[in-house]
């Protein structure tokens, strides 16, 4: 076998395990939640939920740029190795997480999660780098978009996998990763080539590493921190733990600038951003990272917590379904992912993935036009072409990007790449959490009491359930569970039947918290679509088909 094939089959089992472990993940915190016995009604809990979901990213987002650098002066196999181990024993711990362990569970569920992303960032930073290396210009478009296939093809077995695991153990979930990483760590020993560095003369830019982590991890502390109820009011935005973190993020990420134009081998060489095609392709990939960090995730909260329980679906059916039911986006994207890296090949990423990103901002307008109770048609068929403008996005995008950089730079490029997706997504997760509170804050409360009144609750359980945290309820409607269990057993006691089997049913939640959540994620979708639109701007900014080896091959100068 030809070792650019080799290189696309083991990059190709790295990206599939990391695929099926982020929509596992996605689809079944439900059945995780559940499992460690979480309760979303007591204070404090929603923060488990969001260390989660953003404590991955927020890894990724403060060690790419030192990956991608220290594995250009160590060596991408070794390290791209080193990620699938460290990969396969995080997948292990998880798996041993105890049952009904409730907050102790799921604090080790955020650690053990940490330690994977750091195995993942080894192997994120490194599979894209080794595949330009592998393959000539000419066929780097379509291997790119081959590799981007088969993030959608572990996507499929993620949703499947999980839907299915979820009914037996959910600890299974976790441990389906560890044959891909022990796989594509052995496969990667044995078959991946090796670049002997014994002889280069290593400097570690240690004021750099320093100053950009700290202040990246304080920055989305802020942020995470920001969601998180604070006094009397429903977000903490004036916490002074996050307005220090903000602040001294902020002031950290500053000095890093002179800082590294100060070193002989920076960890962000900013020097990059003086080619063209790098340039405003990392920014067009940050906007794009902005504008759906967190909106995929607001669509899952609303087929899981809101539309499928309204259709008869059990809550432990919803993960499983809800997966099934956003199979369209990613099959247009497996369509398209590797005809938009052909065309990028032949003509350039230029327009190829501006229309991709002027695509998605027409399927995010559509989806303004649902009412929370939707046509299933309708919303399938908007999905369907939310994959098909990001598959013309993505895979053009990233060619573009790793086509304009020379090779003793692609694993820092790729980090730098990487990074400021991960900022991106980490931020909008942040602020579109926030829009969703800020609205629920607004309208849940009143409407949740009007109802309870209007089914003959007392005024006493009618005033119980509008004073829950509009965070908490949108964690118990994602983990399905009902109201009923916050109340006194007294006034469950003293209730109807009729009026607690209501409580206790699939619908009462929704039907609640359907409208506010639709005024919430309209919002959200009509800020994402501006940042898609400005991304679309930059994308068509990168200029005609540019690749570094050809240009040095004819004398021209980097654009």
């Amino acid at each position: 076998m030809e070792y650019k094939w080799v290189v696309l089959t083991n990059t190709t089992l790295g990206v599939i395990m990391s695929s099926i472990n982020m929509y596992i993940v996605l689809i079944s915190l439900p059945t995780i939640f559940r499992g460690l016995n979480v309760n979303p009604f007591l204070p404090g809990e929603f923060d488990y939920l969001l260390w989660v979901l953003m404590g991955y990213s927020i890894v990724l987002a403060s060690v790419l740029v030192t990956f991608g650098r220290i594995s250009d002066l160590y060596g991408r196999t070794r390290l791209y190795t080193l990620g699938f181990i460290i990969f396969a024993i995080a997948s292990v711990l998880l798996s041993l997480i105890p049952s009904n362990s409730g907050n102790f569970g799921a604090l080790l569920l955020i650690v053990f999660r940490v330690i994977q992303a750091i195995g993942g960032g080894f192997i994120m930073v490194n599979s894209t780098a080794l595949l330009t290396d592998a393959f000539p210009p000419g066929e780097r478009g379509r291997a790119l978009g081959l590799n981007q296939a088969s993030f959608i093809i572990g996507s499929f077995l993620g949703i499947i996998l999980g839907g299915l695991l979820s009914n037996y153990d959910w600890h299974l979930l976790f441990l389906v990763n560890v044959p891909f990483a022990v796989a594509g760590a052995l496969w990667s020993i044995f078959k991946l080539r090796r670049v002997d560095r014994g002889s280069v003369r290593v400097k570690i830019d240690y004021w750099g590493n320093l100053t950009l982590a700290l202040g990246l991890v304080l920055i989305t502390l802020g942020f995470t921190y920001a969601l998180m109820p604070y006094g009397g009011s429903e977000m903490g935005w004036t916490n002074p733990l996050v307005i220090a973190s903000f602040v001294a993020g902020t002031a950290l990420i500053i000095a890093f600038i002179p800082i590294e134009l100060r070193q002989e081998e920076p960890l962000f060489k900013l020097s990059l951003f003086r080619v063209r095609p790098f340039t405003y392709g990392v920014m067009a990939l940050f906007l794009s990272s902005l504008a759906r960090g967190a909106i995929m995730f607001l669509i899952t909260i609303w087929l899981q917590g809101i539309y499928l329980p309204l259709h008869g679906f059990s809550y432990t059916e919803t993960p499983f379904w809800a997966g099934i039911y956003m199979l369209p986006m990613l099959v247009g994207t497996v369509i398209m992912a590797p005809i938009g890296g052909s065309l990028t090949d032949r003509y350039g990423a230029r327009i190829v993935a501006t229309v991709g990103m002027a695509i998605i901002a027409v399927s995010l307008y559509l989806l303004t036009l649902l009412p929370y109770n939707f046509n299933l048609v309708e919303f399938e068929s908007i999905l369907f072409l939310n994959g098909i403008g990001n598959g013309l996005f993505a895979s053009p995008n990233t060619t573009s990007i790793m086509n304009a950089l020379p090779p003793r730079d692609r694993g820092a490029g790729n980090g730098m790449r990487q990074t400021l997706s991960n900022v991106g997504s980490t931020i909008s997760m942040a602020m579109f959490f926030t829009i969703a509170m800020s609205v629920f804050s607004q309208y849940v409360p009143i409407r949740i009491h009007d109802i309870a009144l209007s089914y003959g609750l007392p005024t006493d359980v009618a005033n119980a359930l509008a004073n829950i945290p509009a965070s908490s309820l949108l964690f118990a409607t994602f983990l399905g569970m009902d109201p009923a269990s916050v109340l006194p057993s007294s006034a469950i006691n003293n209730l109807p039947t009729n009026v607690v089997k209501l409580l206790d049913s699939n619908t009462f939640l929704p039907s609640v918290l359907g409208p506010p959540f639709m005024i919430g994620l309209r919002f959200s979708l009509y800020i994402s679509i501006a940042f898609v639109l400005i991304g679309a701007v930059l994308s068509y900014m990168r200029g005609g088909r540019y690749v570094y080896e050809e240009s040095v091959s004819k004398g021209a100068h980097v654009p």
